[in-house]
């Protein structure tokens, strides 16, 4: 690792919170692609597939991870990309069953 990589990497309380932050960049990605970068059909399965691998998460899961997209939201400087963390809990189903 070169120190321009050790001082640009993000440093993450957590393996939870690294993999948080991995998942919602994929998903943004995801949702701010056109229809040339990523067939909408392939798009659309991606979203279902989280969206239900979320739903098995159990009560305390579900909070946690309600929890770091807070945090995350709180950090985030893009007000587009803000809103897509402060929706993210009711869009992907993590409200449904959360304490």
């Amino acid at each position: 690792m070169t120190c321009w990589e050790t001082a640009f990497m993000p440093v993450y309380p957590s393996l939870t919170h690294a993999l948080a932050a991995a998942l919602v960049d994929v998903l943004w990605f995801i949702e701010g692609s056109e229809d040339e970068q990523m067939d909408p059909d392939d798009a659309v399965k991606v979203l279902e597939g989280v969206a239900h691998l979320v739903s098995k998460l159990s009560s305390e899961q579900r909070s946690e991870l309600i929890g770091l997209l807070g945090t995350m939201a709180e950090a985030e400087s893009d007000p587009a990309r803000r809103e897509f963390l402060k929706e993210f809990p009711e869009s992907f189903g993590l409200l449904d069953d959360a304490v």
